[in-house]
């Protein structure tokens, strides 16, 4: 997908809470938006460079969003609503393999107590999708959560139950940066994640995990990565 508004570089200053940063725009200290709930602590380092999108509405307290972060030379997209763009774009021009049967695709439905990010089906089966955004990288070996999440876990054990139900169901890592080893759970942030994963792939979950390319105004699936559980 492709970013249509305007694009610009600035330096971290700081992140006085989770939605919240200070930025350096040509020596001006600007008060931004980070649509990310996560810690982001290993990239929003004082220094770094970041990537803003101007946002034009008015009743806004901030007019820029902090969407993407250098990591040396690598960028890495940090907007949590990216996630969700990317792979819809991918589900319509079938670029998942695994699930290029299912030709209808509705967001946000509902299955037992939770909300799942995709409803797919077909004539002849319903599949629920999760999608995760990525963004927790070390040298190449990717993981998530970056943070604890209840609802995380919630989400895959609902999946098991909508897998057993007869229906087919999935959860999707979705990396948002490009030059990836592998991925595994984060056990050392979240343990109850990571067993509630391995639960759900072992009750036929399908567990799923991709790249991204990335630049400073696009962001779109690329290549399926290996899976270390």
């Amino acid at each position: 997908m492709i970013i249509n508004k305007n694009i610009l570089n600035a330096k971290f200053i700081r992140r006085p809470n989770r939605f919240q940063a200070y930025v350096d725009i040509n020596n001006k200290e600007e008060f931004v938006h980070v649509p990310n709930t996560g810690r982001c602590r290993e990239i929003l380092t004082p220094g770094a460079r970041v990537v803003l999108r101007e946002e034009d509405n008015p009743n806004r307290k901030t007019k820029y969003d902090l969407i993407a972060v250098y990591k040396k030379n690598m960028i890495i997209n940090i907007d949590s609503q990216i996630p969700n763009k990317v792979v819809e774009e991918a589900l319509i021009n079938k670029k998942i393999d695994s699930l290029k049967n299912f030709n209808i695709i509705q967001r946000e439905k509902t299955f037992g107590n939770s909300r799942f990010d995709f409803k797919l089906s077909n004539s002849d089966n319903e599949y629920y999708l999760e999608v995760k955004g990525v963004t927790l990288e070390d040298n190449g070996i990717t993981k998530f959560p970056d943070a604890p999440t209840e609802r995380g876990k919630k989400h895959l054990l609902e999946l098991i139950e909508a897998k057993k139900s007869g229906r087919g169901a999935g959860i999707l890592f979705l990396i948002q940066l490009e030059n990836v080893k592998y991925f595994t759970p984060n056990d050392d942030m979240d343990k109850d994640f990571g067993k509630a994963l391995r639960m759900a792939k072992s009750n036929g979950v399908d567990v799923m995990a991709y790249n991204c390319r990335v630049g400073e105004n696009f962001i779109t699936l690329s290549n399926e990565i290996k899976i270390k559980l």
